[in-house]
């Protein structure tokens, strides 16, 4: 029986996926939804990498109200791999909690950081580039994310600028960075995507325990101290209380701005496969069939001379009369209408309610 390889994952899953209110909630977020294929996204998460990673070795980590939901969703995975973060702190901490997870088990491992709410297809071609790219982190002590070829000019990623090819084993290719973009504008996005060297930034990070934590105290010592001090208590009682005092002092950061943009150590894995953030409800377009006038109808809906529109309705009837590129959404109670160019601020809308104060059993 072949040795097993010391790989692991740590999922992200701490999102609230405000931008598919109202079907998404504080208490049900997206990453808990079958909104694309018929199980929750972050149950799709851990099936793509099953032949890869055991579920031993897969750890999730989610807000501290939601671990017992993503144990219900995740019953293959070990209870204690389901981790809570007692309040959010972007994704450095939640990068650096990760890697003292798996440093617990086994130091000399190399792990991936995977998001909750990433659809994907070509899953042989997935899997390939994640096995050869957890392969190079262990030879090399090197940081490597994962860019994809843009499809279309997006306003809505970062973009990753890609530089001399870097030689690897295997069929997956790798490119030095150059360096980080910020979400563009159109313009910008344009240029990018006629230029051929730029990649979307897909938030998906592989490396070995040892090189991420060279790299964290270099450039952010206060996430190896949060890492050193919670890693004995794993496991116990003592370890919730632990990790809410060390969270409570750190900086919310991504890993974009505490350490990606300033290691020089950094490698690209190209993606070539069907990746997609789903992000809004645009992008449901991508995964439902259109019919005839272009409308996107899930549940029990009906459109008479509409077009464009997206429609969700899974438990009433749902019926528009004339409208184009609307959003139309019955979902919890609460009926939701915005025009699709608008999808990204629902958010808003969320925070509006939010700061209202009678609406929270609705968010």
């Amino acid at each position: 029986m072949p040795t097993p390889k010391p790989y692991y994952a740590v999922i992200m899953a701490g999102g609230k996926g405000e931008r598919f209110w109202p079907l998404s909630t504080s208490r049900r977020p997206k990453q808990l939804l079958d909104l694309v294929g018929d199980k929750a996204l972050i149950a799709q998460a851990v099936d793509r990498i099953a032949d890869l990673i055991p579920p031993a070795n897969v750890f999730v980590v989610t807000n501290a109200d939601l671990v017992n939901a993503t144990r219900e969703a995740l019953p293959e995975l070990p209870p204690d791999n389901i981790v809570g973060e007692p309040m959010g702190r972007d994704t450095a901490a939640a990068v650096a909690l990760g890697c003292a997870l798996v440093e617990a088990k086994d130091p000399n491992a190399a792990f991936c950081i995977l998001t909750a709410d990433q659809v994907m297809g070509d899953l042989p071609v997935f899997r390939e580039t994640l096995a050869d790219a957890l392969a190079l982190a262990l030879e090399e002590e090197v940081l490597i994310t994962m860019g994809i070829r843009p499809a279309h000019p997006d306003t809505g990623f970062g973009y990753i600028n890609a530089g001399k090819p870097h030689p690897a084993d295997g069929n997956s290719r790798f490119f030095q960075v150059n360096k980080f973009e910020e979400k563009p504008n159109l313009e910008r996005a344009k240029r990018f995507v006629e230029d051929g060297n730029y990649f979307w930034n897909s938030g998906m990070f592989i490396w070995s325990v040892s090189t991420l934590r060279d790299a964290l105290e270099n450039h952010c010592a206060p996430l190896v101290c949060m890492m050193d001090a919670v890693k004995p208590h794993i496991g116990t009682e003592a370890f919730v209380e632990e990790l809410r005092k060390r969270y409570e002092n750190l900086s919310k950061i991504s890993i974009d701005y505490a350490l990606m943009e300033k290691a020089k150590n950094i490698l690209m894995a190209e993606g070539r496969f069907e990746w997609d953030d789903v992000g809004s409800w645009p992008a449901l377009e991508n995964h439902f069939p259109a019919d005839d006038d272009g409308n996107t109808r899930i549940g029990f809906t009906e459109v008479l001379d509409g077009s464009g529109n997206i429609i969700y309705s899974r438990d009433r009837l749902t019926a528009c009369v004339g409208v184009e590129d609307l959003i139309v959404v019955q979902a919890e109670g609460v009926t939701l209408v915005c025009p699709k160019g608008r999808a990204q601020d629902i958010k808003r809308l969320v925070k509006i309610l939010h700061e209202r104060g009678d609406c929270e059993a609705l968010l």
